[in-house]
C-alpha cells in the first residue's frame, strides 16, 4: 500500500476520532442543570429518594415484620428509582438531539483554532454582601443540631468568605423598642418583599430581650422561612430551615393553641425535608398536614392556610402508585386527597381574598383543566395575567400560566 495512502488513513482515523471527542465535549458544554421544584417541594415524594440503612436484626419481636417492610421499601425505592433515572435519560437524550445539528459549526470553529470566550453573565457574578457571615461550623446543620442557646444559633461574624450570612454585627446601636412597637414595626417591613431581610435584622436584633415571648417567637420562625425563600444556596437555605423549625417547635410547645405558631412551624418543617432522606420526607409531609389542619382550626379566616392545603391536596393527589405504597410500608396508611378537594381550598382563597396571587389562579386553571372544565381554567389563566409579579413564586406563577395558555390554544 502506497505510502500517501498510509497517511490518509491515519489522518482520517484522527479526524474521525477527535469528531467523537468533541462531540461528548459540546454535549457537556450545552447540557442544560436541572432546575428544582418550588414551593411546597417537600409534597413530591418522586424527587431524589435517598436509600436508608436497613437494620438486618430488630429488637423485641418486631424483626419480622420489620424486615419485610424494610424489604418491601427497597424494592419500591429501586423502582422508583430505576423510573427517576429513566426520565433523566429522556431527558439527556432530548438535549444531545439538540446539540447535533450545531455539532459541525462548532467542529470547524474548534479545528480551526477558533476559541469561544463565555461572558459571564451578571446572575453568575459573585453577590454583593451587605451582611456579615457566620462561621462555616454551621455547615453541621442538622434540626437536632440547630438549636444553640435556648432555640437561637450564637452569631460568630468572620470574612465574607465563610458560609451563611446573617444580620449586621450585633454591637451597633440598637433601638431599644417594646414588644408592641417591635412587632408593629416587623410586619410593616414584611409586607414589602424587598424588606423581608430588614425584618429579619430587626427581630434579629431583639432576641435576647423578648426570646420568650409568644408573639415574638414565630415572627422569628417565620423570619427564618423569609431567609430561606430569599437565599439561593442550599446550604444557607438548610440552615435557616433548621433554625426557623427549631423555632417554631418551641412556640408550639409554649403555645399549642396559636394557630400562627402551627402554621409556620408547618411551613418550616417543608422547608427541612427538602434536605432529608426518605424516610423522614414523608415523615414530615404527616406533620406538614397535621399542623396545617391545627392553623386551620384556630385561624378559619386566614387565605394562606387554604392555599397551602390547596397544595397539599393538588400534589397528593398526584402522587404515583410507588409513591402511596412507600408512605403505606412507612407509616401503615395511604395519603388520600382528590383534585376535587384541591380545587375546595384554592376557591376558598380566592373567597377569603379575591385575587389573592397569582399562584392561587394558577392552581385553580390547573385543576379545572383536570375536570376537563376548559372555559373555568382560561378564565382563571386570564386572572392570574392580570396580577402584577411582585415575588419569585409570582415570576414562576407567570411562566407556567403561559404554558397553560398555550397548551388550551392546541
Amino acid at each position: 500500500m502506497p505510502r500517501s495512502t498510509n497517511k490518509e488513513m491515519i489522518l482520517g482515523i484522527m479526524v474521525g476520532t477527535t469528531g467523537i471527542s468533541l462531540l461528548l465535549l459540546w454535549y457537556h458544554k450545552v447540557r442544560k442543570p436541572r432546575t428544582a421544584m418550588d414551593l411546597p417541594k417537600f409534597l413530591s415524594l418522586g424527587n431524589s429518594l435517598d436509600l436508608m440503612p436497613l437494620q438486618d436484626e430488630m429488637p423485641n419481636g418486631q424483626g419480622t415484620t420489620a424486615i419485610f417492610q424494610g424489604r418491601q421499601l427497597q424494592i419500591l425505592e429501586k423502582l422508583n428509582e430505576l423510573l427517576t433515572n429513566m426520565e433523566e435519560l429522556k431527558e439527556e437524550i432530548r438535549v444531545l438531539k439538540e446539540a447535533i445539528p450545531k455539532l459541525e459549526e462548532y467542529i470547524q470553529g474548534e479545528l480551526g483554532g477558533k476559541i469561544t470566550v463565555h461572558k459571564i453573565s451578571p446572575q453568575h457574578r459573585a453577590r454583593k454582601r451587605r451582611l456579615v457571615t457566620v462561621q462555616s461550623s454551621a455547615t453541621s446543620n442538622s434540626s437536632e443540631e440547630a438549636e444553640s442557646e435556648g432555640g437561637y444559633i450564637t452569631a460568630n461574624t468572620d470574612t465574607e468568605e465563610q458560609s451563611f450570612p446573617l444580620p449586621k454585627a450585633f454591637n451597633t446601636h440598637v433601638e431599644e423598642l417594646n414588644l408592641d412597637a417591635l412587632i408593629q414595626r416587623a410586619d410593616n417591613l414584611r409586607m414589602n418583599e424587598s424588606r423581608k431581610m430588614e425584618s429579619f435584622e430587626l427581630l434579629c436584633d431583639h432576641k435576647e430581650k423578648f426570646r420568650d415571648e409568644i408573639e415574638f417567637i414565630w415572627r422569628f420562625a417565620r423570619a427564618y422561612g423569609d431567609m430561606y425563600e430569599l437565599s439561593t444556596n442550599a446550604q444557607e437555605k438548610k440552615h435557616y430551615a433548621n433554625i426557623g423549625k427549631t423555632l417554631g417547635e418551641k412556640a408550639i410547645t409554649r403555645a399549642p393553641m396559636n394557630g400562627h405558631c402551627h402554621l409556620w412551624y408547618a411551613v418550616l418543617c417543608g422547608y427541612v425535608s427538602e434536605f432529608e432522606g426518605l424516610q423522614n420526607k414523608i415523615n414530615y409531609g404527616y406533620r406538614f398536614k397535621e399542623h396545617l389542619d391545627k392553623a386551620i382550626e384556630f385561624l378559619p379566616e386566614e387565605p394562606f392556610l387554604y392555599y397551602l392545603k390547596g397544595r397539599y391536596c393538588y400534589t397528593v393527589s398526584k402522587l404515583s402508585w410507588i409513591e402511596k405504597k412507600m408512605a403505606a410500608t412507612l407509616f401503615g396508611k395511604i395519603p388520600s386527597a382528590t383534585v376535587q378537594e384541591a380545587l375546595q381550598n384554592f376557591l376558598k382563597v380566592e373567597e377569603l381574598h379575591p385575587g389573592f396571587s397569582k399562584s392561587n389562579y394558577m392552581f385553580l386553571a390547573k385543576c379545572y383543566i383536570d375536570l376537563e372544565q376548559t372555559d373555568a381554567a382560561v378564565k382563571f389563566c386570564n386572572m392570574a395575567v392580570l396580577l402584577p409579579c411582585v415575588t419569585k413564586e409570582d415570576k414562576d406563577a407567570q411562566k407556567e400560566v403561559k404554558k397553560i395558555n398555550t397548551s388550551l390554544k392546541r
